[in-house]
């Protein structure tokens, strides 16, 4: 079969597929129940926030059926408890160590001069580090937690197996703190997103199963005939990493333009198949939950995820355009690409019609602030994301700062804006106490959202003019560099932000650990702690 005949034909699959897909939900064949929305409320529930979001003086509407639920609501939290609260630790410690590598390798583009005694803070490594630390550490270890208790709650029964999760968790964090320390020293395998050596790998391979264990033991016992379209996200996401895992750090398996091929479509993957659907999952549940009422369109949000899965696979070899690879195999890649858009769409004209009537809630819900923000810098790093893939943008922006500035937009403006929002609805649930200060969240916010607004607008800027001098044949080579040097700056200035944003997180998470947030004592709603964020 000639290249082009395969192109058209994985083109005309997706659409028919797809298309089927669109009409089978129009004319509820796979859900013939309207009510898929409502799984994730109690009976009488709907109308009434589970969150700061509240006003003062609200009330639960009192029905047994209501009363039933929500103990079990709060067994199945008590279940996930001291596992989410040990994944949520670490999740802390690993972003104030990215927090601190990122700022330091961005201070050192400007200043190459500076900490240079010490090899393993140049920046060959100390950009490492930071990568594998957000990666490996920050991202998994908060969206995991996450999962595991949003699912429970989902599934409307008790985790099952959390013992293996809190082993699998061990396992992950000591092949982290291995593969950072041979990435420090200089042990590495090359590939960005995979330079953790293999051997390591496989302690994050063991750790990862024993996590995901708990989904499918949990599953089995569920007290629900309907899966929430959060557990299919948050149970793909399970699925799909250890494979893209496996593929990629196979030993001896890819060897040269293959292994290119392979890097970035791992590279795209993990963020767009792993952390993409465990921050989308968190939208759709926690969203919801915060307002009081169910997403506008249920059929929307099952579009998004079946979008998402048809598309999203090939979406990284666009990043090897002009590349010795087929030309067939970027062409699809660069349509994948743009269908993407579909998805996207689906969920952010989803968000906004949930949204509609409801936006006065932003100034008392932290969660709802982080997630509204979340939401919309998905929007916007998804799009861009598809334009950057076209060939005439691509030559432009490739091997520059716009890249990088992408990046960030959707892994922190995006994945982390979210995973935040969610951190801070469940952390007062599995501890005890409310957030002690209002206003450290409220700093938290402005830093984390005033941060990633200079560093992705001063290195999208920089990044463009970077690849319009490298493009000009009549601009020597280091003048497109010099040209970057005060954009370059305007990062760190961001990156500053943001890790200070981290540390007062941080703080306030061991401030409410020592007794001086407010007592919980019932698994419903808070009731005004913080109001007027």
């Amino acid at each position: 079969m000639s290249p082009l005949a395969i192109l058209m034909s994985a083109f005309i699959l997706s659409i028919v597929g797809l298309g089927f897909f669109i009409w089978s939900q129009r004319a509820h064949l796979t859900d013939p129940s309207t009510e898929g929305s409502e799984v994730i409320f109690a009976a009488g529930e709907i109308g009434t926030p589970e969150e700061p979001a509240a006003p003062s003086g609200t009330t639960r509407p009192a029905a047994d059926a209501d009363d039933a639920e929500l103990a079990a609501r709060a067994r199945a939290d008590a279940s996930t408890a001291p596992l989410v609260f040990f994944f949520y630790c670490c999740a802390f410690v690993w972003l104030l160590v990215a927090s601190a590598a990122g700022l330091t390798a961005s201070i050192k583009l400007h200043a190459p001069d500076w900490l240079t005694a010490e090899a393993w803070l140049s920046f060959g490594r100390i950009r490492t580090v930071h990568l594998n630390a957000v990666a490996y550490g920050w991202a998994p270890m908060a969206g995991l937690g996450t999962a595991l208790f949003v699912i429970p709650r989902l599934l409307k029964t008790e985790l099952v197996g959390g013992r293996y999760a809190l082993l699998g968790a061990a396992l992950w964090n000591a092949a982290l703190i291995a593969g950072l320390g041979s990435l420090a020293y200089g042990v590495s395998d090359g590939l960005e997103w995979l330079e953790i050596p293999w051997q390591i790998d496989l302690l994050f391979v063991a750790g990862g199963a024993l996590i995901g264990l708990p989904l499918i033991l949990t599953l089995r016992r569920r007290q629900v005939a309907h899966l929430y379209v959060s557990v299919w996200y948050m149970g793909c996401a399970l699925f799909w990493f250890p494979v893209l895992f496996l593929v990629a750090n196979f030993p001896g398996l890819h060897h040269g333009v293959e292994q290119a091929t392979m890097n970035w479509w791992f590279g795209h993957n993990v963020l767009g198949l792993f952390y993409t659907p465990l921050a989308l999952a968190s939208i759709y549940y926690f969203l919801p939950k915060v307002i009081g009422r169910p997403i506008q369109s249920y059929n929307l949000s099952l579009l998004g995820f079946w979008g998402l899965a048809f598309f999203y696979g090939q979406v990284g070899g666009h990043h090897l355009i002009g590349g010795p690879v087929p030309g067939w195999m970027v062409t699809l890649s660069i349509v994948q690409s743009m269908m993407m858009i579909l998805p996207v769409a689906a969920f952010t004209a989803n968000q906004h019609l949930t949204l509609k009537g409801n936006l006065g809630a932003l100034r008392q819900s932290p969660t709802l602030r982080f997630m509204c923000l979340g939401g919309l810098m998905y929007t916007a790093s998804s799009v861009q994301g598809s334009f950057e893939a076209l060939r005439s943008m691509n030559a432009i922006t490739h091997f520059t700062h716009y890249t990088v500035a992408h990046a960030h937009l959707g892994l922190y403006g995006f994945v982390s804006l979210v995973f935040f929002g969610a951190m801070y609805f469940v952390i007062p649930r599995i501890t005890g106490r409310d957030w002690p200060w209002p206003r450290m969240i409220s700093a938290h916010f402005w830093l984390a959202s005033t941060g990633i607004a200079i560093y992705f607008v001063s290195l999208t800027i920089g990044g463009w003019l970077q690849g319009r001098a490298m493009l000009d044949e009549s601009r020597g080579f280091m003048e497109s560099v010099l040209l970057t040097l005060p954009y370059l700056k305007a990062r760190s200035v961001g990156g500053a932000m943001m890790a200070l944003g981290h540390v007062v997180f941080a703080a306030h998470f061991v401030r409410l650990l020592i007794a001086r947030g407010a007592r919980r004592t019932a698994a419903g709603p808070f009731a005004t702690a913080a109001e007027g964020i």
